[in-house]
């Protein structure tokens, strides 16, 4: 083996056969004696590859390497006969005619007679053949020799991976069809130069937009399921999403994508840690006149309920454990100091659900409320009920009690999923007069594509309003930011609801984005942490009330201000066309169902009107001088009055028959 290493050396073309079979011609680059292997690099399509092959197999493909190589040394042995040799007759007198006589005729007798003797000796061992069989006992050839060395190392390299293959299994679980990804995950985090998680020892900073993000842990169906973790938190305000990928020739790799926010929380922070870093710093704010707003934004099952509300032990939940109770804590501790003790401010809660474009009072039975602007463009949430507390246990009992109104579904994600946006609000008032406001909203998971194109209505209206709604969201905090003269804040009811508390100079606002770190959400994950980028991206310059009132120009005949924004919207976003009416559809779904249903309510009111009008008229006609022109002139008059209205109300619900009809074949052709 030695000799052929001699001979290959470095920059020598050499054949190799590729993993397809392919035989190609490669050129040395490497040749590492102690591993008997040598390193050969090539060309394709003009990207250099390489591989390492093992010189057994080198030697198999180019013979002409062995050919080379000087041939083994064995023992000489003399077979031949020499030239000259004496001739001794029988009688053994030699020829005086032969001209070795001649030659000799000076030697003496006795000289001659020592040559006869010794010479059949000599002839002896001349012509004796050499017995191959003891010199290849006591010596092998180079080549059997090279032959036993390379199985041996062969053995031993097969010896020694089966050992890794031992460990690797102890290490990592070989039996998770995504070990290999879990391995490049791990040793990506080991190369990681530094790791400073936040802690609570570092200082909390003011942001007029505060945009964090909190990495849930994996959850038991995940750990079933045998899931790996795909995030990273490498600092306090960095997050790395580790996105398996494949190349075209299935080489598997990680495509590592960091992004940047205020905070990056990972998975052992408390909800204590995350409200001393996001709303405890807004709660400041409402004393001093301002409006603060805090939500939780992420896929369904990422964590935003648990952060809001409380900490969830199986289905129930200790809201003493969650920003809302945590930040009513605050609230209550402000009022006992003497700079606010003096302004005699009483504290309020109320608690509403957005659900599928209807509010309702999750303190009041969950009654459905209504929307509404008066003259001065001020948004009022009409029978909204405003509780008020004098103590955290007051609080606490109030977000119990909306907790089990709120509505929730099962969802693709979550068997157990919040279908609404619920927006609980601490109140500050003097004097019956709003001082200040705190909004806390749990925001309804964005959703899925199979359950937007789902075929039941009532889950496509409600996934489509919650993505119009969240994108509404977006796009009004980045129009705020921007200081633009137009937001769309009646495209959902949520930023209409939330206008007030947008904007002001004296107003805040902290969005948490919660992630999943399981593999088979990391979709969804880079979604939203896209989606928190876009709002972090906003650069906050001097505050500048938006317009709302007044009506695009794009605006379609019939359409209300509400459809006029989301095309405004779908303009912003570049949203497909298919997308802007779909919305629009629903949007105007939505109006007709409520008008129908207030119509149908009056209707019913006027029953009972006209049932004691007509039990009067009909008493009219046991008078024996009863007028009857009188009679049937009053008649008339109840039924002109009566076919208007059903007239109104046949178009009214002729109107949504059609819309439920348009919406139903748009879903048809999308889907």
């Amino acid at each position: 083996m030695d000799e052929h290493i001699v001979n290959l050396k470095v920059g020598l073309m050499v054949k190799i056969k590729r993993s397809n079979g392919v035989i190609q011609d490669a050129s040395i680059t490497e040749v590492t004696a102690e591993k008997s292997v040598v390193r050969v690099e090539w060309l394709e399509d003009s990207i250099s590859k390489a591989k390492e092959i093992d010189i057994e197999n080198l030697l198999l493909l180019n013979p002409n390497l062995v050919e080379k190589m000087p041939p083994p040394s064995l023992p000489r042995r003399r077979t031949q006969i020499p030239k000259r040799e004496l001739a001794v007759p029988r009688n053994g007198i030699a020829n005086p005619l032969s001209d070795d006589h001649e030659v000799r005729s000076t030697r003496s007798r006795a000289q001659a007679a020592l040559e006869v003797q010794i010479a059949p000796s000599l002839r002896m061992a001349e012509v004796e053949p050499v017995n191959y069989k003891s010199i290849s006992a006591g010596r092998k050839s180079t080549c059997v020799r090279e032959t036993e060395r390379l199985k041996k190392q062969r053995d031993d390299r097969r010896t020694q991976l089966q050992e890794i293959r031992g460990k690797r299994a102890q290490e990592y679980d070989t039996s998770n069809p995504n070990w290999e990804f879990m391995k490049m995950i791990t040793e990506f985090r080991a190369s990681l130069d530094c790791y400073h998680p936040l802690s609570t020892s570092d200082p909390v900073e003011l942001h007029k937009i505060c945009v964090c993000v909190r990495k849930r842990p994996l959850s038991r169906k995940e750990k079933l399921k045998k899931e790996i973790d795909v995030i990273t938190v490498s600092s306090k305000n960095v997050v790395l999403v580790h996105e398996p990928k494949m190349k075209v020739d299935l080489t598997k790799f990680l495509d590592n994508q960091p992004f940047r926010f205020d905070y990056v929380f990972d998975d052992s922070a408390t909800n204590e840690e995350v409200y001393r870093f996001t709303a405890k710093p807004l709660v400041q704010t409402i004393f001093e006149r301002g409006m603060a707003t805090c939500f939780a934004y992420g896929q369904t099952g990422s964590g935003k309920t648990h952060t809001m509300g409380g900490d969830f032990s199986g289905k129930n939940q200790d809201s003493s454990k969650g920003i809302y109770a945590l930040a009513t804590q605050d609230v209550f501790s402000l009022l006992e100091q003497p700079r606010y003790k003096d302004l005699n401010l009483k504290v309020f809660v109320s608690f509403f659900e957005i659900y599928s474009g209807k509010v309702f009072d999750l303190l009041n039975k969950k009654t459905k409320l209504r929307i509404m602007e008066d003259n001065k463009q001020q948004v009022q949430i009409v029978g909204l009920l405003e509780q008020d507390v004098f103590c955290v246990d007051d609080v606490i009992m109030n977000i119990d009690m909306g907790t089990n109104y709120r509505t929730s579904g099962q969802t693709s994600a979550n068997n157990y999923s919040s279908r609404s946006h619920a927006v609980f609000q601490i109140i500050l008032r003097k004097k019956d007069k709003l001082y200040g406001q705190f909004s806390l909203i749990d925001l309804a998971g964005n959703e899925r594509g199979a359950d937007t194109n789902s075929a039941d209505r009532l889950t496509r209206m409600e996934s489509s309003e919650i993505n119009k709604s969240l994108l509404a969201l977006k796009e009004c905090i980045r129009s705020l930011g921007q200081n633009n003269n137009y937001t769309p804040f009646r495209a959902s009811k949520l930023t209409l609801v939330l206008r007030d508390s947008f904007i002001g100079e004296n107003s805040r606002t902290c969005m948490i984005a919660m992630i999943s770190p399981g593999l088979n959400s990391c979709e969804h994950t880079l979604n939203t942490l896209r989606y928190a980028d876009r709002v972090k991206e906003l650069c906050v310059g001097a505050p500048n009330e938006p317009e709302c009132s007044t009506i695009s120009q794009g605006k379609e005949i019939n359409e209300s201000l509400e459809q006029s924004d989301i095309r405004l919207l779908c303009e912003k976003i570049e949203a497909p066309s298919k997308i802007c009416d779909m919305h629009v559809d629903v949007s105007r779904l939505l109006e007709l169902e409520e008008q129908v249903v207030d119509e149908h309510r009056e209707i019913q009111q006027k029953l009972l009107q006209w049932g004691d009008a007509d039990n009067k008229l009909l008493k009219m006609t046991q008078l024996p001088d009863f007028n009857l022109e009188t009679y049937t002139n009053i008649l008339q008059s109840y039924m002109d009055e009566r076919m208007e209205i059903f007239e109104e109300f046949d178009k009214s619900l002729k109107a949504l028959r059609q819309a439920l009809q348009k919406e139903e074949q748009a879903a048809k052709i999308q889907g």
